[in-house]
């Protein structure tokens, strides 16, 4: 440790000004009895205005109650307590439209209790860090993880976490949940006589009426090749039929008139509702799956059901 006595006042309160991070000391109160630092002007506004305020004084009643909580978590710990956190300027009072930035701002807070009294009551340092570039970097690489290159729709590896997460819904609360699946039909033959680039604007052209089609609330995923998945929550088979046999015959006079893909481009779907007696999600999607399979038998472009 530090030997701090080879340091004069000067020099440690030069060294505190100095830090490129901001170290806020708070009391348990929320008031800021005193702030250090923050030299970095790419991410810090000067803060010292903020000296003998409180928390409440400059930000809204929830942000400000998150704070307090955090700090009172910090003062009962043991050990450092670091919290992530985002403020936009709609969390700041007094902020006029136009000022601030627009975009959310993310730190990482630092958060460490002080073994002394300030100004009479317990206190933490809490030193805050802008994280806000590596928050969008990890907000990227997530979007690319769980999103379909080639149609930007949710792929397999989001579909199945939602799948999942709506199948524990409907095992807890019986909500009735849908789920539609479809392919192109005759897709190998597009492919082998127009080519692979008219096989993905098929694919691309079939997501693009998903998106305007389909409500807010379903889920629309590409399973792969020129298999979609179409999650509808709240929705039961009986409502759910008229939605797909509305897509049928939109994506049909979609990729009709892209006009590369010859007459008669469609599809064919089988949909199916999760049931009391499924154990998960995949036996909702095998039913689905096995209707797609009639449909095809039966001659295509249909959807039949499993209802």
């Amino acid at each position: 440790m530090t030997d701090l006595s080879l340091f004069s006042t000067e020099q440690i309160a030069a060294l505190l000004a100095a830090l490129p991070d901001p170290a806020f000391i708070l009391t348990r109160s929320g008031r800021y009895a005193a702030i250090f630092g923050g030299t970095d002007s790419r991410y810090y506004h000067d803060g010292s205005g903020l000296v003998g305020k409180s928390i409440g004084d400059v930000l809204n009643a929830d942000k400000a109650a998150w704070f307090g909580q955090q700090i009172a978590a910090a003062l009962t710990a043991d050990r450092l307590h670091v919290v992530e956190y985002a403020l936009h300027r709609n969390d700041i009072k007094g902020m006029e439209d136009g000022e601030g930035p627009d975009e959310t701002i993310w730190f990482e807070g630092r958060v460490q209790a002080l073994g002394y009294p300030v100004q009479g009551e317990d206190a933490v340092l809490w030193v805050a860090s802008n994280i806000t570039a590596s928050k969008k970097l990890e907000t990227l690489l997530r979007t690319q993880s769980e999103t379909d290159s080639l149609t930007s729709l949710a792929n397999r590896r989001k579909l199945m976490a939602a799948l999942t997460e709506h199948y524990d819904l409907y095992a807890r609360y019986k909500t009735p949940t849908s789920v539609l699946i479809f392919d192109i039909d005759n897709f190998k033959n597009i492919n082998d006589v127009y080519g692979h680039l008219a096989g993905d604007k098929a694919i691309i052209a079939t997501a693009e009426v998903c998106r305007d089609e389909l409500r807010i609330t379903d889920f629309p995923a590409r399973l792969g090749g020129d298999e979609f998945v179409i999650l509808m929550p709240h929705t039961s088979c009986e409502h759910a039929l008229p939605i797909a046999e509305r897509l049928r015959q939109r994506i049909a006079d979609h990729l009709r008139a892209l006009g590369t893909l010859g007459d008669g481009a469609t599809i064919s779907g089988g949909l199916s509702e999760m049931e009391p007696d499924d154990r998960s999600y995949e036996d909702v999607l095998k039913r689905a799956d096995d209707a797609l399979y009639r449909a095809k038998h039966d001659g295509r472009n249909r959807i039949v059901h499993h209802c």
